[in-house]
């Protein structure tokens, strides 16, 4: 299964961020995983009585920050392309609101790291394999129980620095809330300096909460393709949505992420007026190898009901063989995510916006019945 070493090498926490929330350590709270317990007693957060981090709470106050370090537990991979998945189980009987995401990964080591809320994980161990590629000796689990609530909460990739939400927004867990757990998975796509066998791995996120209510609840919409890319073409990797649900978002952030073919990446909300025309309004666009941090949105006027959601990934492959989407280097991924919040009540029921993607969907498809496509500027910086 996963090696674990006492020779830990920290991975980089990158130092740039988003100074919009002052954080600080550790409020009293209590946070069980499906193999320890962990608990936070007077600012010392200990496993198996051995301190992580410590420090009191700043700034006074019945609500302080927190700050968590969920990170893989010493892991070794063992083999290129491996996704790795570990959880924790939040306190049901508080609510929390996550506030911040401070990353401790380098790409030298992590392709990338996403964090799931779930109501369920997709395995009781302490680690998992959850790769869509894991070979058929080996048994694999996804990051979330299959048919169980989940969602993605975070996301990052290529040192993308640390994310403050803005005030008075977070995410929210635990009590009177789907999310019960919280999954942490890797993918390591090199693994050259863990070949000795000792070398570890302790990639993750440091997670910044509070128990203060936030007034506003965030949430993410990932929108992304299926299909595959021809060889020695540009193609245009299409998804598009329509918002059914009786609620108004804020978009404040986006992030895309492609593999090596991606060129630009973009999205847009989509509001038909009373003549049928529609109009576009650019929500963020990217070169998708820049550092994959989530960006402040072009345009933050308000998301409802029967609007549309699309996005975009132009793709060049210089390649003599067709690229499919996949999860390894070798195959691509079109994915652009939409962070919101809410004024009032619960974020969208809709977490996911896919198409089946080339060769099968694109914009023009006549059944879409969209008009005005933004062809040239939703492939161009």
């Amino acid at each position: 299964s996963y090696n674990s070493s006492n020779n830990n090498t920290r991975a980089r926490s990158t130092s740039n961020s988003i100074p919009r929330k002052s954080n600080h350590l550790l409020p009293p709270l209590v946070i069980m995983s499906c193999c320890w317990v962990l608990v936070v007693l007077c600012g010392c957060l200990t496993i198996g009585g051995v301190p992580l981090a410590s420090g009191l709470p700043e700034g006074g106050g019945d609500f302080p920050v927190g700050r968590f370090p969920f990170l893989m537990p010493k892991v070794v991979p063992y083999k290129p392309e491996l996704y790795l998945c570990t959880p924790v189980k939040v306190d049901y009987t508080k609510s929390y609101y996550i506030v911040g995401f401070e990353p401790n990964a380098t790409m030298a080591t992590a392709h990338h790291m996403l964090l799931y809320g779930c109501d369920t994980p997709g395995s009781e161990s302490a680690v998992w394999n959850c790769g869509e590629m894991a070979g058929a000796s080996e048994y694999s689990h996804s990051p979330c129980a299959s048919g169980a609530p989940q969602q993605i909460i975070y996301a990052w990739a290529r040192d993308a620095p640390k994310l403050a939400l803005p005030d008075g927004v977070g995410f929210k867990v635990g009590k009177d809330s789907p999310i019960k757990y919280i999954v942490l998975q890797v993918h390591y796509a090199h693994i050259d300096h863990f070949k000795d066998g000792k070398t570890s791995d302790d990639s993750g996120i440091f997670i910044h909460y509070t128990t203060q209510p936030q007034p506003k609840q965030a949430g993410v919409i990932l929108l992304g393709t299926a299909g595959y890319i021809r060889p020695m073409t540009t193609e245009h990797m299409e998804t598009l949505c329509d918002v059914t649900e009786d609620k108004v978002i804020y978009p404040f952030a986006y992030r895309t992420h492609t593999h090596s073919l991606g060129r630009v990446v973009s999205g847009y909300r989509i509001r038909k007026d009373e003549s049928g025309d529609d109009h576009w309004t650019l929500l963020g666009k990217r070169d998708p190898l820049t550092p994959q941090m989530f960006y402040p949105v072009e345009n933050s006027e308000p998301i409802r009901k029967n609007d549309r959601l699309a996005a975009r990934c132009t793709m060049e492959s210089n390649r003599t063989r067709v690229t499919k989407i996949g999860a390894t280097n070798e195959d691509e991924m079109c994915n652009f995510y939409l962070m919101y919040f809410v004024d009032q009540g619960e974020p969208l029921q809709m977490k996911y916006c896919f198409s089946n993607g080339p060769p099968t969907f694109h914009w023009t498809n006549q059944e879409t019945q969209l008009n005005h496509i933004p062809d040239l500027d939703a492939s161009t910086l």
